[in-house]
């Protein structure tokens, strides 16, 4: 029994010291001093004194912490100011800010093009493969079409899985002339109308952080694509 009282009474000086302790600690992390002169700049002391410069006496200061707030804020140069409307393969009508937050890759085509835009999906789908699996999440895949009159949801969306792109990564958008047109000025693509079924076009990838900006465009079809992937992971990990 005495036993179990003296256990019991060790246990509680313990606790107490411990707690003391804590206490002592957590003051001392608080009870910081400067000069008041600040004679060494911002350097400040665990304990009271004067300043080994100044003479002067220590005086305590206390510190806030300045936290660095997330901005919904869209720069002048962001594809986010378009208004325009969107649809897509899944029958959703959105605007670009939709697609907020991730890195995109970016390239106008239209379905029925027989020549470059084969190889436009291609460089998209080579570009997709490079990709470290666990940046994916990171990235949209974003392909506008140049006639929306032809290409609507159904029929973009029969493409994305006739071209093994219908996954989460991948979105087709159908806009109308006017957006498209407006779309093609922004990315600095030009198109033209040729023929019922045909159009001549640039053949432009582009990246964009986040935000919306452009960082990054690849010309020409068949390229060397490291410098483009280079700047998709480099995007990612800003």
């Amino acid at each position: 029994m005495k036993n179990t009282k003296y256990f019991f009474l060790l246990f509680i000086t313990l606790v107490a010291f411990m707690a003391c302790n804590t206490n002592n600690s957590n003051k001392n992390k608080e009870a910081m001093y400067q000069c008041p002169m600040k004679c060494e700049g911002e350097k400040t002391y665990s304990f009271e004194g004067s300043c080994p410069i100044c003479k002067m006496d220590l005086k305590p200061v206390s510190f806030q912490v300045t936290k660095i707030e997330k901005t919904d804020e869209i720069s002048e140069n962001s594809i986010f100011n378009l208004t325009s409307k969107w649809n897509t393969e899944e029958g959703k009508t959105i605007q670009l800010e939709a697609l907020k937050g991730k890195t995109l890759v970016m390239v106008m085509i239209y379905t029925t093009c027989k020549a470059a835009c084969p190889r436009l999906v291609a460089d998209m789908r080579n570009i997709e493969k490079e990709i470290p699996k666990n940046l994916l999440n990171e990235i949209s895949f974003v392909l506008v079409s140049i006639d929306p009159e032809t290409d609507t949801p159904k029929k973009l969306k029969a493409f994305a899985i006739e071209n093994y792109m219908d996954g989460e990564q991948w979105t087709f958008l159908q806009g109308n002339l006017s957006s498209v047109r407006e779309f093609a000025n922004v990315l600095a693509v030009k198109y033209k109308q040729i023929s019922p079924m045909d159009f001549s076009h640039s053949n432009i990838i582009s990246v964009f952080n986040p935000q919306g900006e452009l960082v990054h465009q690849q010309e020409g079809l068949g390229v060397d694509n490291k410098e483009t992937i280079s700047k998709i992971i480099e995007t990612v990990k800003e």
